[in-house]
């Protein structure tokens, strides 16, 4: 995989050799978003298969490095599943492979269904907001918000991309932007505090973003930031969507609020590129993610389609009979 940390300056593959290596690329974000988080667990657990270690223990690990994500402990409990109900070794190690190439398929297959029915979301001439990164470099295919912006693009809807630069590790100026640069899309990079005034001068006409866990309510856990744009968008009546595969969707979780938030290290706020930036010994308010409460998301696009107005009927009716979706 691509070490996401040393873009956009340069493209350096990642490899991991064993599970406490893919455990630290993921803690420092290494490897990121949801979707893509889900298919290297479920890549985890294949290789501790083959190398012969605990496949318990990594399943542990994995499942733990990134508690707010969804997709990992998803697909990492999926992997587990099917190597435990093998019979030997060797058949264990086989069904693990297969099952993580499965996934790995499948999320590749949501994010074209995804940008399909998200397609016909989107306005003509439209000038769509963007938070975070949710393309190639968070999930399979083309990604999940992105992959519908992208789709739009295609279809000469797109106007302009709106990309938010996503304090404090930047992923949107250095990754989304990144992936607009290379699309050819018309795009501009901002400071995540001046979407008010985008918004104001009503120069925004749809937010696409992507989701990390939702709940059974239809709340969603997103990058931080997110759940400021949800009140910006609903004030001056932009619609609101979220964008993420049926694995994303938590049923276990019955609402928003029980959304457990990883919170990142202080540095990440303090120092600028290793630099200090703040006071020696400050502390800091870091948390990976916000909770947007249903009301405020106009439309949840998945695989399967699209579910509004967002409530908890609207969110089960996307998981009938989804293996995706089972409770847990």
């Amino acid at each position: 995989m691509i070490d996401q940390t040393r873009l956009p300056d340069e493209e350096v593959v990642l490899v991991c050799r064993d599970v406490p290596a893919l455990v630290e690329a993921i803690r420092r974000l290494a490897i990121r978003g949801a979707p893509l988080l889900g298919i290297a667990g479920a890549y985890g657990v294949a290789l501790a298969a083959v190398r012969g270690d605990s496949v318990e223990g990594a399943a542990e690990a994995l499942a733990g490095a990134r508690p707010t994500a969804r997709n990992l402990a998803w697909a990492v409990g999926r992997v587990q599943a099917a190597h435990s109900e093998a019979g030997t070794a060797e058949e264990g190690t086989a069904a693990a492979l297969a099952m993580s190439q499965a996934i790995a398929a499948e999320e590749a297959a949501a994010s074209a269904e995804m940008a399909r029915h998200g397609l016909e979301l989107v306005p003509e001439h439209a000038r769509v907001l963007t938070h975070c990164n949710t393309g190639i470099f968070a999930a399979g295919g083309e990604g999940t918000a992105f992959a519908v912006v992208a789709a739009a693009h295609r279809a000469g809807r797109l106007t302009h991309l709106w990309v938010d630069e996503t304090r404090p590790l930047l992923q949107g100026a250095r990754l989304t932007a990144y992936e607009a640069a290379r699309s050819g899309m018309p795009y501009s990079i901002l400071p995540d505090s001046a979407a008010g005034s985008l918004f104001a001068h009503g120069a925004v006409d749809l937010v696409l973003v992507g989701a990390d866990r939702i709940a059974a309510d239809g709340g969603v856990a997103n990058k931080v930031g997110t759940y400021p744009l949800a009140v910006l968008a609903h004030h001056h009546g932009v619609p609101f969507v979220v964008v993420a595969p049926t694995s994303t969707i938590d049923l276990a979780t019955r609402s928003g609020a029980e959304i457990v938030i990883e919170q990142r290290p202080a540095e990440e706020i303090t120092h600028l590129v290793g630099a200090p930036a703040a006071p020696a010994g400050s502390a800091a308010y870091n948390p990976a993610f916000d909770v947007t409460p249903p009301h405020l998301v106009t439309a949840i696009v998945t695989e399967r389609g699209v579910a509004s107005p967002v409530d908890a009927r609207g969110v089960v009716s996307l998981c009938d009979s989804a293996q995706n979706c089972v409770k847990r």
